[in-house]
């Protein structure tokens, strides 16, 4: 079944064969579509482009979403090859680590605050309105979130607060995009031991609580929340927006972990 053929996607975010991108890029792929990568500065460049080889593609290219021009210049990159995108996936996150160890009040900064929001949060707005004229009218945009935005998860600290932010912005773009025919919506993840995870202290106890406690009785991977997003991107989905969807194995409906 390729219910994504012809379908051309823009992914943020890939930086290792263990990246909810990855996985994501990996679902799509195999249902059809067409994949494209933006990536963070030069440091990253060749590691893409070797996992770009992965999925049949080289239409690599840079976006720091800390620059504004590079944001600007979304759809002139995506318009050397196509002229125009059936979704896009945003699976960009950052803050600082004093900002996301130990307790919440002793990593609260100004500085860990607004790099937490402008990278994990702002960009996901910003790269959507940039692409937005070169959007299908019935395109499809994702980003991905985690627990951490509705409660408390140890060590999350500040994350947790842009990642909040960043699942009431789905809320208010699927509004504003609604009319055009484009949907918004978000996945909350349960957690994978990813590069930025591993960045939070204790996270090794929070895999193993899931695994544990959750109604399934284990973790997910990459690929089963890539095939979530395939489905969000794909027309199946036709009806979905505005929601942020919990693939979790069922965790977040504990009251007590």
């Amino acid at each position: 079944m390729n219910f994504l053929n012809n379908k051309r996607i823009l992914i943020s975010g890939l930086l290792s064969n263990r990246s909810i991108a990855y996985g994501i890029a990996k679902a799509c792929h195999s249902l059809g579509a067409e994949l494209a990568f933006s990536y963070h500065g030069e440091r990253f460049k060749k590691r893409v482009f070797e996992l770009a080889e992965d999925f049949s593609t080289d239409f690599c290219f840079q976006c720091d979403v800390s620059i504004d021009q590079d944001i600007d210049d979304l759809s002139n990159n995506l318009l050397k090859r196509w002229n125009s995108i059936d979704g896009f996936v945003h699976a960009i996150a950052f803050a600082p680590k004093e900002a996301i160890s130990g307790r919440f009040i002793d990593g609260i900064s100004r500085v860990g605050f607004s790099t937490a929001h402008e990278i994990s949060s702002y960009s996901f707005g910003a790269m959507t309105k940039s692409i937005l004229p070169i959007m299908k009218k019935d395109a499809s945009v994702i980003t991905i979130s985690y627990a951490g935005a509705e409660r408390y998860v140890p060590g999350y600290n500040t994350m947790a607060l842009a990642k909040a932010s960043l699942e009431t912005s789905v809320k208010y773009m699927a509004n504003d995009l609604g009319p055009s025919g484009i949907r918004v919506n978000g996945i909350s993840a349960g957690p994978i031991k990813t590069l930025a995870a591993s960045g939070i202290k204790g996270f090794s106890n929070i895999l193993g609580s899931v695994e544990k406690n959750s109604p399934l009785r284990k973790n997910v991977t990459p690929l089963e929340i890539g095939i979530v997003a395939a489905f969000l991107i794909s027309n199946l989905s036709s009806s979905i927006t505005g929601e942020i969807i919990h693939a979790d194995n069922g965790f977040n409906t504990l009251m007590m972990t």
